[in-house]
Parts: structure tokens; C-alpha cells; sequence
């Protein structure tokens, strides 16, 4: 199916508002069986012409994310799971997802964060989201050290690619990278503000590159806690930018559930066993598979200066 591009003021608004609600579906903020606010509502939140919120909603529908129905509205279908062992999991009394934990890490005075992931799009979201309470001194960390493991090229990945059309694989591969650059930029955009402006005092993040498709996002939080998850082959409409519909053998992430392991001081209990392999892994991988020249990062002080 193919669906004509529209021009405009909005533009292509409609990809940064469709990312925005799945983001929020995945973290619970919107629950399971619940409906979405009205287009008119969405459309004065985010400012946009109600034109702009139906091309969005249609990506969420795309993605199976939401269903719509005439005179009810778009009602919540999916959201990101995840299941924790632990009764400690976390104090948000709603279903455990990824933004309250998040939270109560950054409530830290040391927030170490070490991510294998496709592209950081839920983490970017998440961390300007921190970011926002940091600035309105809900929240005051002395410390945040970032570590980001990326595939280094996209273009040998075995996925996305058309199902139908072997010229739709290239355009496909150009909407990833550019997902990728968006949000790698925006990372380290807000984490350098909070250095230069003096915010948190000590802020460290890098990103490094790895010669393979990751078949598993991972998340080592502060050193204790796990979210550990796989990428799910699977086919699907994918919107390119140009508003062009097309389908796609495409990887679920945002979506696939996760499992949530803490290291809860016994040294031979599943979690603790769990977050001490995965720590080890991603530290070799570290080591010894990343490209250090390809992922740009950086080290700041409170002054903004690049560290060592």
C-alpha cells in the first residue's frame, strides 16, 4: 500500500509524534486496553495539524501498537513488558516498564548505565526525560556514565529489508541510519548540557560501534540491575519518511519483552548469576569487539572540559 506524501508545515512531524506515543504505549504511560486521547487533544499538545496526528496514528496501527475504530478512538493493544523475578523490582505500582526504572536509577548519586542496543531511540527519550528532572532539581546526581554498543554497519545488517521489493531494502536501511544518527546525536546533546551547564558534575558517555547485528538489547543499570531482551524477527508495514508505506522483515524491539534481573547478594541466586554474566559480557564485548574510533563520545567535568 502506498500512501502520498503530504507537504506542509508539519512536514514530517508525523514520525516524531508516532515515536513520542510508542514510546509512552511501551512504558505504560497509555495501558493496555486503554484509549489514547482524542486527535484533536493529541494535535494541541503537540501543536500540529490534526492531519499530522492521523498519519502518526497510522504508523502506531502499522506497527501493531493500537487498533482504531470509527467513533471510539485508538485503543492500546501493546505495550512493553517486562517480567521481573524480584519482588524488589521497583516502588511503581503499575506495570514494571522501563521508564520508572530509569527514574529510580537516576535518583542515584551514581548513574552508570551500560546498553547494547539497534539504535537508542527509547533510551534518547528516556534520558531527556531525566534530564528535564535533573533541571527542575528533582533529582541531583554527582555522577552519569553512559555506554552505548551500536552495530557499525548498517548496510550488512540482514534486517530490514523488503519483502516484495529488493529496491525498497536500501531506502529502508537509510530510515535506520538516520534513527540511529537522530538519537546518538540528540545523546550526546542533552548529556553534554548537563555538563557544560554545570547541572551534574561529573558526566562521562561513550559510544562504540560493533561488527555485528545485535540479536538482544541489553541494559546493565548501576551496576545490579539487568533488562535483557531479544530483537523478534518479524514482517511489517514500515512508514518510510517520505510517507510511503512498505513491508518489511524488521526486528521487534520496543515491544518484545524483557526480562529484569537483580543482583540481590547471594552469590549463587539466579539474578545475581544473571547480572554477573551479563556485566562480563558486555565488558569483553567492550573490550575486545568495538570499534573505539567509530563512537565519537566523550568526558566532561562540571567545566565542560573533555576528560581523558
Amino acid at each position: 500500500m502506498t500512501v502520498e506524501p503530504q507537504g506542509g508545515a508539519d512536514g514530517h512531524e508525523f514520525l516524531r509524534v508516532a515515536e513520542e506515543l510508542r514510546v509512552r504505549i511501551a512504558d505504560g504511560f497509555y495501558l493496555m486496553d486503554t484509549y489514547l486521547p482524542s486527535q484533536n487533544a493529541l494535535a494541541k499538545e503537540f501543536g500540529i495539524s490534526r492531519d499530522t496526528v492521523q498519519r502518526a496514528l497510522r504508523v502506531l496501527r502499522g506497527e501493531g501498537w493500537i487498533q482504531s475504530r470509527q467513533g471510539k478512538g485508538s485503543r492500546v493493544v501493546r505495550n512493553q513488558r517486562i517480567h521481573s523475578p524480584t519482588p524488589r523490582a521497583s516502588r511503581s505500582r503499575r506495570q514494571l516498564t522501563l521508564g520508572p526504572l530509569l527514574a529510580e536509577a537516576f535518583e542515584q548519586p551514581e548513574v552508570t548505565l551500560d546498553i547494547q542496543t539497534l539504535t537508542s531511540e527509547s533510551l534518547d527519550t528516556h534520558i531527556r526525560a531525566q534530564a528535564e528532572r535533573i533541571r527542575a532539581k528533582n533529582i541531583a546526581p554527582r555522577r552519569i556514565a553512559l555506554r552505548l554498543i551500536l552495530p557499525s554497519a548498517i548496510d550488512a545488517l540482514p534486517y530490514p529489508r523488503g519483502v516484495r521489493d529488493g529496491k525498497d531494502d536500501e531506502r529502508l536501511r537509510a530510515r535506520l541510519r538516520g534513527i540511529a544518527e537522530t538519537h546518538t546525536a540528540s545523546l550526546r546533546k542533552v548529556l553534554g548540557e548537563l555538563s557544560t551547564e554545570g547541572l551534574v558534575p561529573s558526566v562521562e558517555y561513550e559510544f562504540r560501534h560493533a561488527p555485528f547485528a545485535p540479536t538482544f538489547k541489553l541494559y546493565v543499570i548501576n551496576g545490579s540491575e539487568v533488562l535483557h531482551g531479544p530483537y523478534i524477527p518479524l514482517v511489517r508495514p514500515v512508514m518510510l519518511d517520505t510517507g510511503e508505506e512498505v513491508e518489511a522483515v524488521d526486528v521487534l524491539g520496543l515491544g518484545a519483552t524483557l526480562t529484569h534481573h537483580v543482583r540481590d547478594g547471594r552469590a549463587d541466586s539466579p539474578g545475581t548469576t544473571f547480572v554477573d554474566g551479563m556485566t562480563a559480557w558486555f565488558e569483553a564485548t567492550w573490550e575486545l569487539l568495538t570499534d573505539e574510533a567509530a563512537g565519537a563520545g566523550g568526558a566532561h567535568g562540571a567545566d565542560g572540559r573533555k576528560g581523558p
